[in-house]
């Protein structure tokens, strides 16, 4: 097959379908590659392909639609302006595809008469088949395109649309499982090991096809094919370094450097099963490309695997998806909060809160290219030459590559990096949930470069006191910490690097954080939680703990077994907490719930505000006019104990033990007179609790999805609500996108602009 370079000078890439250069914009950039493994690797030549082809249906205002790549059949088939066979829609590689996309480029397909179209973005490229006479309600994906060569054969097209790949978290959940048993029953491993192998074997599967672009699928034929080459003309060159290893361990090496960063796997990890069962796990995800198929299809299925994996053997109950979405939808965190799980197990809490304040700038960046689009086009778009045009259209181009820029998590200063590296945090106690935490959040976009694998009631690096906007998090239940359980040395963050790096982020709030763990060396963890002396209940103190995270204003969100603070024996507990926070909203959800997940205890969901400054003053006033009144009562009866006092102590033969039983009473009395005013501080601090029950929370007690799934509901109608109280500050920060007259990109966000280069 022929080879195409890509030829590029001066911030210019060459384009042989249209024999010009153009400004290299990202999506310039892959709509250039793509032709590339068109011509390469399917062997269509460059005269039976044309981009920025227009294409309509004929409806008003389809005008502008161009299709970015289309191939015919053949050359003459482009000469003859038949019926194209492919299309192709290209966007910027830090551009996530969404449905939307998928159902435009299928628009432009059928538009264009073609059979097939594509969608890439480098890291992520489908397939799909095209019925011309009717847009579907789902679309159906393909497992390839046929080369140039089956093109021309109609019975290898017709095979083609025929193999749909019908991906489901489903299917993808069974073969991880399958992969599972694979290793237990071939190499004698333990639950837990065998996982490790597959996390192993599923990121290499990750790096080699990121690498591929999307075009090749990592098989057991190709790891063969590409083991005899690696023995024969590359091992022997490695002799005597580090890589000189079996083309299997060459491989995990290379991927252990790829995530070195990420601190997936320790630095002598090794493939711990044999070759034989590898290949056969690769031949059962051989059907998956791991670097095209969605984030939240194979994010899910990961879940779902470990969720039955691991039940309640480590200890660990997930938190079923339509909990977390409703816990997430409630607190509704805004771009630029900052969310924490300080329990964050698989990460199923932080996900959602990712993926959810994801949406939001993805679809303000598509609001704010929509907008500027409009304003570049003017009035009189339509009237002018197709020249005129073109120029207008490539400044679109460099405003909207412009824009796409916002949405990549590696590029310092955009939207998406801020949220990535300084919005998520989470801590798990188990060093094997807390990798599995930042895998899984790998696998559903970015953003786990803040979990870490620490005592989720001490502080760690960005994860301290007073830092947090929303707290989501299902804590353990029912387990007990005792008073001899230390602090100890192994709990000091002694990574002095990091610590410098920490330092100079936070500053002396950083410094402060530490001295948590290094000033209480040996002391009892308990005795770092005013809850410690009432109860050593691990629910208890990360309620207290998660308050703490906190910032004044801030709210959380925890799964906590039903009915915790309204026993006789936490009534303390709940005092401390109602001095502390307000609670939101309080709901009952089915026993069913977590039944899969391995729990036994009914759960309930409740919601707390943490006092603001003028709560606090509030609170404060409603306890001393409470206590001043109840105190009217007793007046008489201090009076008197103290002049009891007084009197005796200023005898010359004192009687010390009248003296101790009178102050005894009037210590009693204090007590009594601030219980006595606990019921009058919450009249007069007075605020509505919503309580909710749900009957049905879309998971029955198999883990199976219901259809009655209640929650969608009552989160909206508690939007409505707690805007309508003002439950707490809605974020005003708006961010906006102006075009100076030099053409020059700017956000402006909080009185401030920023200038955007591509």
């Amino acid at each position: 097959m022929s080879t195409l370079d890509i030829k590029r000078e001066n911030g210019k890439i060459f384009c042989p379908l249209t024999n010009s250069w153009h400004i290299e914009t990202p999506e310039e950039k892959v709509r250039q590659e793509y032709i590339k493994i068109l011509v390469e690797d399917y062997g269509y030549s460059l005269d039976q392909m044309a981009q920025e082809i227009k294409v309509n249906n004929s409806q008003r205002g389809q005008g502008k639609a161009r299709a970015d790549i289309v191939v015919w059949k053949s050359k003459q088939d482009k000469i003859e302006s038949k019926a194209a066979f492919i299309v192709v829609e290209c966007k910027a590689e830090n551009v996530r595809i969404r449905e939307e996309d998928y159902y435009q480029g299928y628009n432009y397909a059928s538009w264009a008469g073609a059979s097939f179209f594509v969608t890439t973005n480098e890291k992520e490229t489908k397939y799909f088949n095209v019925d011309k006479e009717y847009l579907p309600k789902e679309l159906v994906e393909v497992v390839a395109i046929p080369t140039a060569e089956e093109a021309l054969n109609d019975k290898k097209v017709k095979d083609i649309l025929s193999k749909t790949k019908t991906f489901t978290r489903d299917d993808f959940t069974k073969v991880l499982r399958t992969c599972h048993n694979i290793i237990r029953n071939n190499d004698k491993l333990s639950p837990e090991a065998a996982f490790d192998e597959i996390s192993k074997i599923l990121f290499m599967k990750i790096k080699y096809e990121r690498e591929q672009r999307g075009a090749k699928v990592f098989t057991k034929n190709e790891f063969v094919e590409k083991e005899k080459w690696f023995e024969k003309e590359i091992r022997p060159s490695l002799k005597g370094t580090p890589k000189d290893l079996p083309y299997m361990q060459f491989l995990f090496y290379n991927t252990k450097e790829e995530f070195k960063d990420d601190q997936l796997f320790e630095e002598n990890e090794i493939i711990k099963i044999r070759q034989n069962s590898f290949e056969q796990i690769l031949e059962k995800l051989e059907t998956y490309n791991l670097s095209d198929t969605q984030d939240d299809v194979k994010g899910i299925a990961f879940e779902q695997f470990l969720g039955t994996t691991f039940r309640g053997e480590l200890g660990q109950y997930f938190t079923p998806r339509t909990i977390v979405d409703f816990m997430t939808h409630i607190l509704d965190p805004k771009e630029n909060e900052t969310v924490c799980d300080p329990t964050c197990g698989s990460g199923g809490f932080l996900i959602k809160a990712f993926e959810y304040m994801r949406e939001q700038i993805e679809d303000d960046i598509k609001t704010a290219k929509a907008k500027l689009r409009t304003e570049i086009e003017g009035d009189n778009y339509e009237n002018l030459s197709e020249k005129e045009q073109l120029a207008i259209n490539e400044r679109i181009e460099v405003m909207q590559s412009t824009l796409n820029n916002e949405l990549d998590t590696q590029l310092e200063g955009s939207r998406m990096y801020n949220l990535s590296r300084n919005c998520i945090y989470g801590t798990d106690a188990n060093p094997r949930m807390a990798r599995t935490s930042k895998m899984n959040m790998i696998m559903h976009g970015d953003g786990h470069g803040g979990v870490h694998h620490h005592d989720g009631l001490l502080n760690v690096n960005g994860i301290f006191e007073e830092r947090f906007d929303v707290i989501l998090t299902n804590p353990p239940f029912g387990a007990r910490i005792d008073k001899s359980q230390k602090i100890t040395e192994a709990d000091k963050f002694t990574d002095e690097t990091l610590i410098a790096k920490y330092k100079e982020k936070y500053g002396e709030a950083y410094e402060n954080a530490l001295k948590q763990v290094n000033d209480n060396i040996g002391k009892s963890l308990l005795s770092l939680y005013d809850v410690g002396a009432m109860s050593g209940l691990t629910e208890v103190l990360f309620m207290e703990r998660c308050l703490r995270l906190l910032k004044k204003g801030g709210r959380m969100g925890m799964v906590l077994p039903e009915g915790v603070l309204n026993t006789s024996n936490l009534q303390k507990i709940r005092e401390y907490f109602e001095g502390k926070a307000k609670i939101i909203l309080i709901c009952s959800i089915p026993q069913d719930v977590f039944i899969a997940a391995g729990a036994t205890v009914k759960p309930s969901l409740v919601f707390f505000k943490r006092f603001t400054k003028e709560e606090e003053l509030q609170y404060l006033g409603a306890k001393t006019r409470a206590e001043k009144e109840i105190r009217k009562k007793y007046i008489g009866q201090i009076k008197a104990l103290q002049e009891k006092i007084a009197t005796e102590k200023a005898k010359k033969l004192k009687v010390k033990a009248l003296i101790v039983v009178a102050e005894k009473e009037l210590r009693d009395l204090e007590k009594a007179i601030i219980e006595e005013a606990k019921p009058l501080t919450k009249e007069y601090f007075d605020y509505e609790i919503p309580i909710a029950m749900v009957e049905d929370a879309g998971i029955t007690s198999t883990g199976a999805v219901s259809a009655g799934n209640q929650l969608p509901t009552l989160q909206d109608e508690y939007k409505e609500y707690r805007i309508a109280k003002k439950l707490w500050n809605e974020s005003n920060s708006v961010i906006s996108y102006t075009i100076n007259p030099e053409g020059r990109l700017f956000r402006i966000s909080d009185g401030k602009e920023v200038e955007l280069k591509w």
